[in-house]
């Protein structure tokens, strides 16, 4: 029997959170706008969102759409903010204008999460060379995992560059775990599970209803079953 994967359930706020819980997901990434594809949500939403639920909770620290860091000074303000409500897990990444990291943003952001684990986020996808950002990124305090779907057009493309990012882990930049989103399907698990992938990734795929619904429990819970297969 393999290890359990990862199901990790995008939320909006309380209700969301709850029923991600109840489908079973392991962790929730905690935004606000996704017009925006999700800026950081305020103090207080992070704060009643822990107090509803007990699993793990990633907030997102990004200011505006897009991938610029924007106003550095701010996001290290909200970043501390975050930390001072309690939160202990972060999602963030920043390009610069020529779609190399911007290690300088990266840095002065994560000088203030004391150490707390973090995920770079769909950025990579973006990036303009991925090898050249992970490397730039290796051994950066609390780094733990990528979220990308190996293409910034979804999983159906990014398939190949996952299978071999997958086959590269433990080398120098690749030690961090692979979390799949973006144009995620169900139909991708199997082959994705086979090859040693264990996080999962998704958003629109747990609210049937659109992004003005809330998530589905029974969404949820059909990822999560999918997910708990035997891996081949």
């Amino acid at each position: 029997m393999s290890k359990r994967a990862v199901l990790e359930v995008i939320a909006l706020g309380v209700e969301d959170a709850v029923a991600a819980q109840a489908g079973g997901a392991d962790r929730l990434e905690l935004v606000t706008d996704m017009a925006a594809d999700g800026l950081t949500p305020s103090a207080a939403t992070v704060a009643g969102i822990r107090r509803a639920v007990d699993i793990s909770l990633r907030v997102m620290i990004r200011l505006a759409d897009g991938f610029a860091a924007g106003d550095v000074d701010r996001l290290v303000r909200v970043a501390g903010e975050l930390r001072e409500a309690g939160a202990e897990e972060f999602v963030l990444g920043f390009l610069d204008a020529g779609g190399a990291v911007d290690l300088a943003a990266v840095e002065r952001v994560v000088g203030v999460l004391d150490g707390c684990p973090w995920t770079f986020h769909r950025a990579i996808d973006r990036a303009a060379d991925r090898d050249a950002l992970r490397k730039q990124l290796d051994g950066m305090p609390g780094l733990d995992t990528y979220l990308t779907a190996g293409s910034p057009d979804g999983v159906d493309d990014g398939l190949p560059v996952l299978l071999d990012e997958r086959r590269r882990r433990g080398e120098p930049g690749y030690e961090q775990r692979l979390l799949v989103g973006g144009g995620l399907r169900l139909e991708h698990v199997p082959e994705l599970r086979a090859a040693g992938i264990d996080a999962f990734h998704i958003g629109g795929a747990a609210r049937p209803g659109g992004w003005e619904a809330p998530v589905s429990a029974d969404a949820v819970a059909r990822w999560r079953s999918a997910l708990d297969v035997t891996r081949r």
